[in-house]
């Protein structure tokens, strides 16, 4: 069920007392090489480089609010995640324990422990991980935090309402997929304000599992493999979004490596903005549809610029990557 308009505006003030507005800007190069008008919202300038700071914000505010102060939360991540928790969960005096996987962007965990998070390495890849940190918090008694929940959802969605705004008839938008949280505000948000903007999702090809169970209908495992797009490393996918996703997205497309690597150094070439792979996706899936956008409005979201100074140094340098 789709949180309705007055609950979504009330999460938005609770995001707003600790972030302002982020920006959205219509950049020349990129309505040239996309061939359509071409909108991005740039969520990689938030206080933590990444859109989940919002929902971090919400879901520890209702967190806070049915328990004493205090107490530890538990979770699993790629980064991004984990920044939101290590970001909120300090507000209100919650510890926060995050488990990654081996081989975790070096930076992202830095960036965690720095706010305060303790980090534990476990497993191959983030449902290894997650699988984990829920047995974990059960053993130990703490409280287990997800990686998709209608609060993250509801303080995701505040920068929905800015974008289309902001940008009024926007005729499509090309939303990242990880978990679900992104795309999920993104429709609760078109359908609270009765809007009939396209919600186009983006998954890596490397990484199918919502692509599969949009197809399916139904939640779909896959293996993950790809290198670039961690932020979207998802091998098993939450039901309750697949459930949104599958009856009010329009369509879900997929994008290689290769292609979100040449997104990312778009990015910075035409706005020297920097993107993460997972933050890249939106343009990429844009670009792989041009030909369908001549004489559209296109929104792109940036969801993240936390990627490791070696892997984008790669990424710049070896147009092959």
């Amino acid at each position: 069920m789709l949180p309705d308009l007055l609950s979504l505006r009330a999460a938005s003030e609770i995001v707003y007392r600790t972030m302002k507005p982020t920006p959205q800007y219509r950049w020349p190069l990129l309505v040239e090489a996309v061939g359509a008008e071409v909108w991005v919202k740039h969520e990689n300038h938030t206080p933590v480089g990444a859109f989940k700071v919002r929902g971090g914000l919400v879901y520890f505010r209702e967190l806070a609010a049915r328990q004493p102060r205090g107490g530890h939360v538990v979770s699993a991540t790629r980064g991004n995640h984990g920044q939101s928790i290590g970001f909120s969960a300090g507000r209100y005096g919650i510890k926060a324990t995050i488990f990654v996987p081996h081989g975790n962007s070096r930076e992202k965990n830095a960036a965690m422990q720095a706010l305060g998070v303790e980090l534990i390495e476990h497993g191959e890849d983030f449902q290894a991980a997650r699988e984990e940190a829920a047995r974990y918090a059960e053993r130990e008694g703490f409280h287990f935090m997800p990686s998709f929940h209608a609060d993250l959802v509801r303080g995701v969605a505040s920068y929905w309402f800015e974008f289309f705004e902001a940008v009024p008839n926007l005729d499509v938008i090309y939303v990242p997929i990880g978990l679900g949280s992104g795309i999920c505000a993104a429709v609760a948000v078109r359908e609270a304000l009765g809007l009939r903007t396209r919600i186009v999702g983006v998954t890596s090809a490397h990484a199918p599992a919502y692509a599969l169970s949009f197809k399916a209908g139904k939640c779909i495992e896959a293996p993950v493999s790809t290198q670039l797009a961690d932020g979207m490393a998802c091998r098993t996918p939450d039901a309750d979004a697949v459930a949104i996703i599958s009856k009010h997205v329009d369509e879900v497309i997929t994008v290689s490596d290769a292609e979100i690597a040449a997104a990312m150094r778009l990015l910075f070439t035409a706005t020297h903005n920097v993107a993460e792979g997972a933050g890249a996706a939106a343009l990429a899936g844009a670009l792989q549809q041009r030909a369908s956008l001549k004489g559209r409005r296109a929104g792109l979201v940036v969801s993240g610029g936390n990627v490791d100074a070696d892997v984008f140094a790669s990424v710049l340098r070896d147009a092959n990557v």
